[in-house]
């Protein structure tokens, strides 16, 4: 199987018409985004599905490894949730590198997601694997 970036990834694709449409940006070693839910993506009453939240976690992780040092997909997430992440407020999503020494090939990452007060909704770390690097 082969990994083509065509604007369809249902995190950052421009094309994908049901998608998040997130743009990050370099902000230091970070790669942040913000997002504002719709009420489409709740699970309960006004607070964002877990689901999405932990997609916005692993795309500021994955995302950053693919910006730097090309293709890549997540081998290892995992997200702790701190608070609900509400519905119709900007969250923002940072994503950043912990350890890329593995032999080169997998990233050690880490990332949160915070309301614009700096309250913590939810962090997480990942495994990002470098795809150029994987035996054929």
């Amino acid at each position: 199987m082969d990994f083509v970036a065509d604007g369809m990834c249902f995190a950052c694709g421009q094309k994908n018409p049901i998608g998040l449409k997130l743009q990050f940006q370099r902000e230091g070693d970070r790669y942040c985004a913000t997002f504002t839910a719709d009420q489409a993506l709740q699970g309960y009453h006004n607070v964002l599905h877990g689901g999405i939240v932990a997609t916005l976690l692993d795309e500021a992780m994955a995302r950053l490894v693919w910006e730097l040092h090309g293709p890549a997909a997540t081998a290892k997430l995992e997200v702790r949730y701190r608070k609900p992440a509400p519905c119709g407020v900007p969250i923002m999503v940072c994503g950043w590198i912990t350890d890329a020494r593995q032999g080169g090939r997998a990233v050690a990452t880490a990332a949160d997601a915070r309301l614009q007060d700096g309250t913590l909704l939810a962090e997480a770390t990942g495994l990002i694997v470098r795809l150029d690097r994987l035996p054929r």
